[in-house]
């Protein structure tokens, strides 16, 4: 561990292809962890530029709520605008019509004009605006344009996500074009951000334990309600008898849902939100609820290389070889 940390604790400056500088620095997946670069990266980052973006992974279910209720409490820093970044297919696929494999070619129809799959699935996206006009900051989308969308759809979507509050919605093309096909989307974040600003966190943190999880469940992921598994009650006792009970909760579930159920598509509606398990990170400063059947950590060998490394007393690495 203290290999790994002895560089990664610095933030890693890196360039895009225009030659702009961009940190990449301490980013989990938001499924299993907070989902958020580090503030150590963002505070330099602002001391240098007149805008800073910084991500939030894994939609406005889990990366931005975690955003602003683990990471804003802590940095102290107030985002000005939000921009929720989706595409046409994939609000086709929260019609739940189609069938995605990880790894495996696309239905073909995904690439289709196809705007009763987009109506169908565009509920998704309704949610997620949803959840971050809850905290009361700007939401700006961003269409992430593909070759086969079509006129028409982005049309749809566009006019759609204004009508559920969006402050904007607009076409990125900069994975096509650089940063001239994300112009217009710039220019709209950059409004946005000088709107006023109503931010508040979700839950304070003298609310108990099953208070905060039950209002993420319900206000965030639109479950009716929260069961908790006898070893996820066990472990609220020891750790509110502990005082642990006083921190905010990171809740570990799938992005691929807004429910804990990766199959489930779209915007689901009274279901009751499993808790099977709460574990504590208590230097990172969190709880975090494991919701349905969520793995937290990736498959390793019965021996991986990481038993081989160490650090000498002179700081330097040994074992890579």
């Amino acid at each position: 561990m203290t290999v790994l940390l002895k560089d990664a604790l610095k933030p890693n400056l890196i360039q895009t292809i225009e030659n702009t500088p961009c940190f990449v620095h301490a980013g989990p997946f938001a499924n299993i962890a907070h989902g958020n670069s580090s503030i150590l990266a963002d505070k330099i980052a602002l001391k240098y530029s007149d805008y800073v973006v910084t991500e939030a992974g894994f939609g406005a279910d889990c990366g931005a709520e975690k955003f602003f209720d683990i990471k804003c409490r802590t940095s102290g820093l107030i985002p000005d605008a939000v921009v929720i970044v989706c595409s046409i297919r994939a609000l086709k696929a929260h019609s739940g019509r189609f069938k995605i494999v990880a790894g495996m070619p696309l239905d073909t129809c995904l690439e289709k004009e196809d705007i009763r799959a987009i109506e169908e699935g565009i509920c998704n996206l309704e949610k997620q605006i949803e959840n971050v006009s809850i905290f009361g900051i700007p939401v700006v989308v961003a269409v992430n344009r593909f070759s086969c969308d079509t006129d028409k759809e982005i049309n749809f979507v566009n006019k759609k996500a204004k009508e559920f509050g969006a402050y904007d919605c607009c076409v990125s093309e900069v994975w096509a074009k650089g940063s001239k096909g994300g112009l217009e989307l710039a220019k709209s974040v950059i409004k946005a951000s000088k709107e006023k600003n109503n931010f508040k966190f979700l839950y304070p943190l003298d609310m108990s334990i099953k208070e905060k999880i039950k209002t993420i469940a319900t206000r965030i992921y639109g479950a009716r309600d929260v069961e908790y598994l006898p070893l996820a009650e066990e472990k609220i006792k020891i750790y509110t008898e502990n005082g642990y009970d006083k921190l905010p909760v990171c809740m570990a579930k799938t992005h691929l849902s807004l429910s804990c159920d990766p199959n489930v598509k779209g915007r689901p509606l009274d279901f009751v939100f499993p808790i099977r398990d709460i574990r504590a990170s208590i230097g990172a400063g969190f709880l975090y609820a494991l919701c349905g059947t969520m793995q937290t950590m990736p498959g390793l060998p019965s021996h991986p290389v990481g038993e081989k490394i160490d650090i000498d007393e002179k700081g330097n690495i040994v074992g890579l070889s």
